[in-house]
């Protein structure tokens, strides 16, 4: 905590992150103490004034083993200094997630405080959040949704989910903009206005600051919030309630006043899910549903519906052969699935040899890769790509509606199922 640039191990840290101010104030720092830091954050400013006055804009620089992002939001600067070998996409894209989580706690509104005052100091606004960025950054590494752009569903039997949704359709009429159903960062349901959507990096940044909130956990509660992709410039108001340790109700909407009409809508839902067992089932979903390759059969379509979000057959059978399984001949060892069409998306769960951290970390570094590639605007997109390294091969391939990642390791021949 009380590092600063100085100092050898802070130094040794592979990936920083940093925000500060178009006047070189020190706003947030991943490692060390952002005080400590002013100094490294003046010389940061310096970089990018440097640049711009030259009537140009920085991206990125490289230096030795390490690449340092820009990226420049009006007066908010935001500086991801990485030695992981990471894309610059993906490495910008994790900066554009950090600026969306300043925005769902302080809206864009906050630029017209540094239109009044230049030196505008915005570290005391975000006071108590530091909580917040280090778990959406841990996220970056961890969560395929953070660049899939995708969120995923809890499995569940098609009966239970549309009892879930009916419970949180019921409640249309109270002013609620959207209501959110969720277990952990996974989506059991989501019901919005006609017209209304919700934008999947909206629902990972709104899950990241619930989760990593100790407050929302200990009593309901009801706080002022923005969707950064829904309305950067507006508030809304968040009604959280937790079931239980994962599961957990956001209603949201546009007025301020609303926190005992949401109170009672959320008594009348969780009167229908425990009548329903839908609560129950969920728990036992978190705990026994998981989807692994060998329970993938070749024919999805005897099995699964064409939408993640209501598709759960299959998922509770009994683990086929190898050779009725994708995994079997074509060695697959992980996948990660998602739904264009749907903004939606779906992994197997990691299976050995990569049950160690170490290698699915470096695994999903590798998806974050081969995805970026896949997108790249400059010489993209790409329909098929084949990868491969001493430790495995990769073959991700792009439709119109599904971008399936297929994940084999040790291998000459990989076969992508679409």
């Amino acid at each position: 905590m009380f590092q600063d640039d100085g100092s050898a191990s802070w130094r040794k840290r592979k990936k920083h992150f940093f925000i500060l101010s178009n006047s070189g104030k020190p706003i947030y720092s991943r490692y060390g103490d952002e005080h400590k830091l002013a100094g490294f954050s003046a010389t940061l400013q310096a970089i990018v004034s440097f640049v711009e006055n030259s009537a140009d804009h920085i991206k990125f620089v490289r230096a030795g083993k390490h690449q340092i992002v820009f990226l420049v939001k009006g007066p908010i600067y935001l500086v991801c200094i990485s030695s992981t070998e990471e894309s610059f996409e993906g490495l910008r894209g994790q900066l554009e997630l950090m600026y969306g989580q300043v925005l769902l706690i302080l809206t864009k509104s906050v630029n017209r405080c540094f239109e009044k005052n230049p030196k505008f100091d915005m570290a005391p606004l975000l006071g108590g959040t530091d909580v917040v960025f280090r778990s959406l950054i841990h996220a970056c590494s961890w969560n395929p949704a953070t660049f899939l752009h995708a969120y995923t569903c809890l499995p569940l039997a098609q009966a239970t989910r549309q009892a879930a949704s009916a419970a949180l359709q019921d409640i249309a009429d109270s002013g609620v903009l959207f209501a959110l159903f969720m277990c952990d960062h996974k989506v059991i349901s989501l019901v919005g206005l006609q017209n209304a959507t919700l934008h999947p990096d909206d629902i990972l940044l709104l899950a990241n600051f619930i989760l990593s909130s100790e407050s929302f956990r200990t009593s309901e509660s009801f706080s002022p919030i923005c969707l950064p992709r829904y309305s950067p410039m507006a508030y809304l108001y968040a009604y959280v309630h937790f079931f239980d340790e994962n599961t957990y109700l956001t209603l949201l909407t546009p007025r301020s006043d609303a926190f005992y009409d949401l109170k009672d809508s959320r008594a009348r839902i969780q009167d229908v899910l425990l009548k329903s067992n839908v609560l129950l089932e969920v728990q036992r979903s978190l705990h026994e549903n998981v989807l692994r390759v060998e329970d993938v059969p070749i024919d999805l379509s005897s099995q699964f519906t064409s939408a993640p979000a209501e598709s759960s057959q299959g998922l509770n059978s009994q683990p086929l052969s190898s050779d009725e399984a994708i995994g079997g001949p074509a060695g697959l060892w992980h996948f990660i699935y998602k739904s264009v069409y749907l903004d939606q998306y779906v992994s197997s769960e990691f299976a050995l040899p990569i049950r160690n951290p170490k290698q699915q970390k470096r695994l999903y570094k590798a998806y974050q890769k081969v995805y970026a590639s896949m997108h790249d605007k400059a010489t993209g997109p790409h329909r098929t790509q084949f990868r491969k390294d001493e430790d495995y091969g990769e073959l991700p391939r792009h439709t119109p509606h599904l971008t399936p990642c297929v994940r084999n390791f040790l291998t000459d021949l990989i076969v992508s199922v679409s």
